[in-house]
């Protein structure tokens, strides 16, 4: 069964890493601070947005899955002149759901959780690297620092904090799931 995922096109490829135009796309986001880390963070903001997709929501009404979960830090700010590795703050993190094409602000089920809100993403260029394996702080950490290397070598600003999307459900073998980290920049390299 095919899931629905954000629309974009690739713009460019740079090694591993790929310049990404993004449509904008509708999510369903919460903003979790009082977590440990990193994966406290990510799993208790799944279970809320999970609980607002399977009837939470004004009508009742389960929504369609989609992928990928998302998770960003909340607040953060990142110099404009080059990518930057931050640790997560106090601030804390958000995660997000991308709800089905078929929704608009307008007729998109609300939350009863006020701890969820709707938000549309505008259209984006990202520069995104893949990679395989288990969502934990550490491997958030590696993939985030390769990608900040490439973007640095290639002379590419940050415009954003790396946020990483998740594809995969829970019991899909690490090995095979997709991950990515994503950046938004105003540019790919130079050819």
């Amino acid at each position: 069964m095919a899931i629905e995922q954000p629309k974009y096109e690739v713009a460019y490829t740079d090694g591993d890493v790929e310049y990404r135009q993004y449509e904008p796309y509708l999510v369903a986001e919460t903003e979790v601070t009082d977590a440990g880390d990193f994966d406290a963070a990510g799993n208790e903001g799944f279970r809320r947005l999970f609980r607002y997709i399977t009837g939470r929501n004004d009508g009742g009404s389960d929504i369609a899955m989609t992928a990928p979960v998302t998770q960003d830090k909340k607040g953060a700010n990142i110099a404009m002149t080059a990518p930057v590795a931050q640790d997560p703050s106090a601030d804390g993190w958000r995660i997000a759901f991308m709800l089905p094409s078929e929704f608009t602000m307008d007729v998109a089920p609300r939350p009863t959780d006020k701890r969820i809100y709707i938000r549309q993403v505008p259209g984006k260029l990202v520069a995104t690297l893949r990679f395989s394996g288990r969502w934990t702080t550490r491997n958030y950490e590696r993939y985030k620092a390769e990608l900040a290397q490439s973007l640095q070598a290639s002379g590419v600003s940050a415009v954003s904090e790396p946020m990483v999307a998740r594809y995969d459900p829970p019991y899909t073998p690490p090995f095979l799931r997709r991950n990515e980290i994503t950046v938004q920049v105003n540019q790919w390299p130079a050819a």
